[in-house]
């Protein structure tokens, strides 16, 4: 059965030194320490993560992919490369390289990999700009970030790139970054344990209450980690917008109302809470999601939907319809899978 994973991340082997360049710091180096490995830096030198093969070379990712049963993964950038923080015009830079990168991958080989590029948010002018030159290069959609410098989603300013992503039909990955609070819990992983769910929560709300997606029902937006606090705290976030009407002036319509508009992917790591994001949404709005390569994904993608018990219907929903839907991307284009 075709499957395919909406959810992973990719970097170009050698990224080159932005700071001298650009004239100031903060940005992720790659130090190839070993063969096949890697550490992401920041040019200060404080270390990110260790990376492997994986995350740079699309012919080990096609060795595991088909070690693991995925006959396409979406490609995206890891969110740390966003760079909302740089001067706009350094941002836009990075993005296009990052963008050319994917769309070569893409190129190259066009049944195992779709492209997802990435854009300067603290510019919508320049994201825009770059939505349409992703186009151009046949990327089916962008990634971005859960806030854009603590700026939420459903601010007013972001309003004209979403619409723009409507207009072109470009799809939309949320993904959870620079989190809320993340100085204040360093311990126990806790900004990835606790603060990446509260984010996805964070830039749904702010897209439902500013009236972004009742206003732009073309949007196809799809939410990273299963929607993360979301779907589990949508009662309380229903009663707060029945019980205070004040608050919430910007939309009509409440949560329950348009979270079936939104997609998710599925990755939740427990079966009870993939039967409730179901029981949400229906499974035409999840779509297989894995977090490669990363340790917090999940090591084998599409485990947990086939351990389930689904019945054919849904779980060729779940590996692979609502991704084609959610991408716009017919199902003959991987017909030597399907």
């Amino acid at each position: 059965m075709l499957k395919i994973d909406v959810h992973t991340h990719i970097l170009p082997r050698d990224i080159p030194a932005w700071k001298s360049k650009f004239g100031y710091g903060g940005f992720i180096t790659l130090d190839h320490y070993k063969p096949c490995c890697a550490r992401m830096v920041r040019d200060d030198g404080v270390q990110f993560r260790d990376i492997e093969a994986n995350c740079w070379d699309p012919a080990v990712r096609i060795e595991e992919m088909d070690a693991t049963g995925v006959t396409v993964q979406v490609l995206s950038t890891v969110p740390v490369m966003f760079s909302y923080w740089t001067e706009p015009n350094d941002g836009a830079e990075i993005a296009r390289f990052l963008n050319d990168h994917i769309a070569e991958i893409v190129a190259e080989f066009p049944l195992r990999f779709v492209g997802l590029g990435t854009v300067a948010m603290q510019d919508p002018d320049l994201a825009i700009r770059e939505l349409e030159r992703c186009r151009e290069l046949g990327l089916a959609g962008v990634q971005i970030g859960t806030n854009v410098n603590q700026l939420n989603l459903g601010d007013d300013r972001f309003f004209e790139f979403f619409a723009a992503c409507e207009r072109l039909g470009m799809a939309i990955f949320v993904h959870p970054w620079d989190m809320a609070g993340e100085k204040d819990m360093q311990k126990y992983w806790l900004p990835w344990l606790v603060g990446m769910p509260a984010e996805v929560s964070r830039a749904i709300c702010s897209l439902i209450f500013s009236g972004t997606l009742e206003k732009l029902p073309g949007l196809r937006i799809c939410f990273a980690h299963g929607g993360g606090a979301f779907p589990a705290t949508l009662g309380r976030i229903e009663h707060g917008f029945n019980v205070r009407p004040d608050l919430f002036q910007d939309n009509i319509r409440g949560p329950r109302e348009l979270v079936n508009k939104l997609y998710f992917d599925s990755l939740v790591h427990d079966a009870g809470s993939l039967s409730s994001l179901l029981d949400l949404v229906g499974a035409d709005r999840v779509a297989l999601g894995s977090d490669y390569p990363f340790p917090l994904g999940e090591s084998e993608p599409g485990r947990l939907i086939e351990s389930m018990g689904f019945d054919d219907s849904i779980k060729e929903m779940l590996l692979n319809g609502a991704a084609l839907d959610w991408l716009d991307i017919d199902k003959q284009t991987f017909q030597n899978f399907a």
